[in-house]
């Protein structure tokens, strides 16, 4: 990549788009360009209206290159919904060199085997992530096996799909808003670039996205990405139950959770009341705050219980010592991180980003715009594959990491 070369990321959710643009200076990213546009042809990370998506991404792109003063031709693209699913697989092959030394073409080998895992017909691959190699049967778990010697190589792997329909429209509408697509990244995989050390995913980090109709779960240990999971839910979930308790209509729905809502029903008074005229004028009744934190509640509970299972499934329950990092737009709600501490017995805090920033910095503050900034980072390390179209975007989209140095950057603490 060159010293100033432009990138570009851009999150694609099911109620926004946010775009940042920037160049890397020494390590450093410059932002230059940043914009968010509401989107209202989406539903849980799914396409539902390609002419409305085209629109929200072309008018954030204009945004994003008027703030930059240069064009932008391509970017690396975000992808999410509940349609993503991860796997276990493993890849077993002899190794090819008479003296037994294990090469770079035999991890590329081991890891293209890998990828036979049983996918329905409809799912693609989207990623394919090391876990670990063992040689002849050994139980070590090795990460770097290149030099080694031994006569079978075997690696475990991550395999991370989505729906054909999805990706394919997905990327059909990112080519009609006239961006060439560098790559598609699983959001998380973006926004743990930016929010989550190398230590945490080390001794083992779950990262929880919360986002308007999906909540998107990564799990991570010794330095790898060892599960995820989608739920169809968001907060805009909690928005729908304060307007259907409070008889009230979405926008003041809206504007009260962002104003009173709490995660923490303890501190809420059984006194305090707001009046309802000041959201809707067509409403005069005055309700209880406690009301308001019991809706919110309810439905925080029911997504953090789907968390807990998930845990309890993989095993992991409580046994994450960097506990639990919070982000997306969600994670906004007041006291929530307390919420998650008590629910989940784990530690709990909302992400920041980690890295040094400049230009636009102020803007990073809000967890809405690191998947777009994560994305910019993790198609830096990448590198770039140029898609012109959507249709022509394969999703195998990492090439099991074109070299074998790549692949191994998933394993680095």
């Amino acid at each position: 990549m060159s010293k100033e070369q432009i990138v570009t990321g851009v999150d694609i959710g099911s109620t926004k788009v946010v775009i940042t643009t920037g160049t890397i200076k020494e390590g450093m990213i410059d932002i230059i360009g940043i914009s968010k546009k509401s989107n209202s042809g989406m539903r849980k990370g799914m396409v539902t209206d390609i002419e409305e998506t085209v629109s929200s991404i072309t008018a954030a792109l204009d945004e994003a290159e008027r703030m930059a003063g240069v064009p932008i031709n391509s970017a690396y693209v975000s992808i999410s919904g509940s349609h993503i699913h991860c796997a276990q697989s493993k890849g077993i092959i002899a190794v090819s060199r008479s003296d037994g030394e294990i090469s770079e073409v035999d991890v590329e080998r081991v890891i293209e085997a890998a990828r036979t895992v049983a996918m329905p017909p409809n799912q693609e691959i989207l990623h394919i992530i090391p876990q670990y190699f063992s040689i002849d049967g050994q139980t070590e778990q090795i990460k770097d096996p290149i030099g080694m010697s031994g006569v079978r190589l075997e690696a475990s792997v991550l395999v991370v799909g989505g729906s054909v329909s999805a990706i394919r429209n997905l990327g059909k509408c990112v080519s009609q808003a006239g961006l060439d697509i560098n790559n598609m990244f699983f959001t998380p995989l973006a926004t743990s670039e930016i929010l989550l050390s190398k230590k945490q995913k080390e001794v083992g980090v779950v990262l929880l996205d919360i986002g308007a109709s999906t909540t998107e779960m990564a799990v991570f240990e010794e330095g790898n990405l060892i599960h995820a999971k989608v739920f169809p839910v968001g907060s805009s979930y909690i928005t729908n139950d304060i307007a259907i308790g409070l008889r009230t209509t979405i926008d003041a729905a809206e504007r009260i959770k962002t104003k009173y809502a709490t995660a923490d029903i303890s501190k809420v008074k059984d006194t305090d009341e707001i009046k309802m005229s000041s959201f809707d004028p067509s409403s005069t009744n005055k309700v209880s705050k406690k009301y308001i934190a019991e809706i919110v509640e309810a439905r925080l509970i029911e997504i953090f219980s789907m968390v807990k299972d998930e845990l309890k499934r993989i095993k992991k329950d409580g046994l994450m010592p960097a506990g639990i990092i919070l982000t997306g737009g969600g994670s906004k709600l007041h006291g929530l991180t307390e919420f998650a501490k008590e629910y989940l017995r784990l530690p709990a805090q909302l992400g920041f980003p980690l890295i040094e920033v400049s230009g636009m910095v102020d803007k990073l503050d809000d967890p809405v715009y690191t998947a777009s900034v994560g994305l910019m980072l993790k198609g830096i390390e990448g590198g770039q594959e140029n898609h012109k179209d959507g249709s022509q975007f394969h999703p195998s989209v990492d090439k099991i990491v074109d070299k074998a140095k790549d692949i191994f950057k998933h394993f680095m603490p």
